[in-house]
């Protein structure tokens, strides 16, 4: 009877795991774990700013609206700079050769700093302040956000361009898949811990919190970053030779190629689908009745769909798909998402409207996968690296997202006060008019993706392609 020598079981283990595929000989599994950890820092940030903080400071601090949204909506104006940030790794000089390693280490001190110094900026924004200025808090806040929002946007466009310099082109895809992944663990893990954490409100407990996010964010940058790039000197020459300019690449990345298309694409198509980020739970309730725990399903069935997308792109990557065509697949089942969530309304139907949450989710992975893995790939010229190309993904998609929110809730309010007032008659004069105009909106905006991806789908480039073999995300435990 043979037996599995040491070897073989250790081979086979790597082969049962989950992204196994992802792993190369550049990359090999430990340190693709360890590097996908800044994904959980970012995710965890992101959540204490768009989620967590924005329901303490209106409820529990009773801040006014208009202030909160203003603070969160900080990061969101500095993510059009992801572009310079991810130029200035690209062309990063220094004696041992370092180049993203200098800029994770940097984001990570500015996420920190904001984290460290947020929760005084907003118990300052309450009544409580009984010396200094009266404009400290709103300062100090604002500062807080603004540290916070730039340490999150260098830390994630340093480290996904690092991964994309460590992996091969034909693990590429799969360490996107990887790192989507690990941004979405590191979300629902930080919701759990910091919802139980602040369920006996304080604010000893806030502070405690958000300085405990401020450690927790060094402790896996610094993890993710150890030793993920080689030390290789550069020569005196090198070091002083020009830098190009950042109007020269830009110009290199969209002028004779895709990109500029590409990052069309992802304004438009990030634009119409989360829309209907703040509108998917308050529709639940208003129109057809759900109760507050029913509607609380829905970002888990979002999250399902998102992770069964994930699966598909990997699967659809392995047989060599082209990337736009897969962009193309998730934009035309967001489609029938968003038909799905306004049928619900006039059919009373619960099962439908989460049948188009899920819906949503997967049209919405497949979309991000497919357009994070065409910039990895995309090819440049001599001047635009990899930092520029996923700096300027990451400034069209965070932009996009920040804005549909915006608009998404502005425009719900004008149409449902214009509606219910009789502006449109009274077949109109329902609360399900605001929501239905929007999600209409955003099936045109699909359409509006489609018609601009539609001459990349043609582009066939082996850069867009992977080899045939096993992906281990398809096999990932949902």
């Amino acid at each position: 009877m043979m037996f599995p020598t040491k070897k073989g079981l250790k081979a086979l283990t790597l082969k049962s795991l989950p992204f196994s595929d992802a792993v190369s000989d550049q990359l090999p599994l430990n340190q693709l774990l360890r590097l996908s950890l800044f994904q959980v820092s970012v995710g965890m940030a992101a959540v204490m700013l768009l989620g967590t903080l924005n329901r303490v400071m209106i409820v529990e601090l009773g801040v006014m609206a208009w202030i909160v949204a203003i603070m969160i909506a900080i990061p969101v104006l500095v993510a059009p700079f992801r572009a310079i940030l991810g130029f200035r790794s690209d062309n990063h000089r220094s004696a041992i050769g370092w180049k993203r390693i200098p800029y994770l280490w940097f984001g990570s001190l500015w996420q920190f700093g904001g984290f460290a110094i947020m929760p005084f900026g907003l118990l300052l924004l309450t009544d409580d302040q009984a010396i200094g200025p009266t404009w400290a808090g709103e300062v100090g806040a604002a500062l807080a956000f603004l540290l916070t929002g730039i340490g999150m946007h260098m830390t994630q466009t340093a480290g996904l361009a690092l991964a994309a310099d460590r992996a091969t082109d034909e693990t590429r895809p799969q360490v996107v898949a990887l790192l989507y992944v690990m941004l979405l663990i590191g979300m629902a893990v930080a919701a759990i811990i910091i919802g139980t954490l602040l369920r006996d409100f304080s604010q000893l407990r806030l502070i405690q919190v958000v300085q405990g996010a401020a450690v927790m964010t060094i402790v896996l940058n610094v993890i993710a970053l150890w030793k993920q790039e080689s030390v290789s000197p550069m020569t005196k020459a090198e070091r002083e030779a020009a830098k190009p300019l950042f109007s020269d690449a830009w110009r290199d990345l969209t002028t004779g190629n895709s990109g500029l298309r590409l990052l069309v694409v992802i304004f438009l198509g990030t634009l119409a689908f989360n829309m209907q980020d703040v509108l998917l739970e308050p529709y639940g309730g208003d129109v057809l009745g759900l109760s507050v725990s029913a509607t609380t399903l829905l970002t888990a069935m979002w999250s399902f769909g998102a992770l069964v997308g994930f699966a598909f792109a990997a699967k659809w990557l392995k047989g060599g798909m082209n990337t736009y065509l897969m962009s193309a697949r998730g934009i035309l089942v967001g489609v029938v998402a968003f038909t799905a969530v306004i049928f619900a309304a006039p059919l009373d139907s619960g099962t439908l409207f989460f049948a188009g949450a899920f819906g949503i989710g997967l049209g919405s992975g497949l979309f991000a996968i497919s357009t994070l893995t065409a910039a990895m790939t995309l090819e440049t010229g001599s001047l635009a690296g990899k930092g520029l190309a996923l700096g300027a993904w990451g400034a069209a998609q965070a932009t996009a997202a920040g804005l549909s929110i915006f608009i998404g809730g502005a425009l719900r309010d004008v149409i449902d006060h214009a509606a219910m007032s009789g502006t449109f008659g009274p077949g109109m004069q329902t609360v399900t008019t605001g929501y239905s105009v929007v999600y209409h909106i955003e099936i045109l905006l699909l359409f509006a993706t489609l018609i601009a991806v539609g001459p990349l789908v043609r582009i066939r480039s082996t850069a867009h392609t992977t080899q045939t073999g096993r992906i281990g995300l398809a096999d990932f435990p949902t």
